[in-house]
């Protein structure tokens, strides 16, 4: 089952869709693109939500006025959590995983590395029982050394790539390290409307070969396996 694990199709949620309409067409592009799994992952950053269960009840919300519109695939809950200090104490994170696993979006700041995102991931990590997915790591290329990204690349979690990174010639470098190097990827579109940050996985399935997208739909479906097995 082709799943689009990072995207905005959320109305009127985030800096995505901003309407139930957008959502719609949003979701009927990645249907028509092949995809049968979505996973909706607004933004979340701890420090503009002072009271976080406002964020999960408008989420809810969100989602269920999609839901309502008999959508032609399946579509799950999640959230883009942003790495702060102090994130990984949060009383609600196990909330804003993917619905049904144990997998948490996680993004980077856009700034230069320190060792304290490390230490929030891996406290997600071990303290939480969660398992870290490292949003659009090719994104962060502009922003870290070779050493500190070798340092993300040596964490224990699961790498997240656009259908974007296939595009650049520099951010297709460190996908083709990745893949070298055999670590676990998942693909999402983190599309946010319908012109400049469009659904774009055809893109994907374009540019990528079907035994990656197959070995991102094994890892998927094991958290979802797992994460059943142990909550039965």
């Amino acid at each position: 089952m082709l799943t689009d694990v990072h995207t905005h199709v959320l109305p009127n949620m985030d800096d995505g869709s901003q309407s139930l309409d957008m959502s719609l067409e949003m979701l009927t592009r990645l249907h028509a693109q092949g995809v049968e799994r979505v996973v909706a992952t607004p933004h979340f950053y701890l420090h503009r939500e002072p009271d976080p269960a406002a964020y999960l009840t408008k989420r809810q919300m969100r989602f269920d006025a999609l839901v309502e519109q008999q959508l032609p695939m399946e579509l799950r809950l999640g959230a883009e959590v942003a790495i702060e200090q102090g994130i990984s104490d949060l009383p609600q994170i196990r909330a804003l995983t993917i619905t049904g696993t144990d997998l948490i979006l996680l993004e980077l700041p856009y700034a230069p590395y320190q060792s304290w995102m490390e230490q929030e991931v891996h406290a997600i990590a071990v303290q939480q029982g969660l398992t870290p997915v490292i949003a659009h790591v090719h994104r962060y290329l502009m922003w870290y050394s070779q050493a500190d990204l070798e340092t993300v690349l040596g964490w224990d979690a699961i790498f997240q790539i656009n259908a974007e990174a296939f595009e650049s010639f520099r951010q297709k470098r460190i996908v083709k390290e990745l893949l070298k190097r055999g670590l676990p990827v998942l693909f999402g579109s983190d599309c946010h409307n319908l012109s400049d940050r469009r659904p774009n996985f055809d893109f994907l399935l374009r540019k990528a070969k079907p035994e990656l997208l197959q070995q991102a739909d094994r890892l998927f479906a094991q958290h979802i396996l797992s994460y059943s097995t142990a909550q039965a």
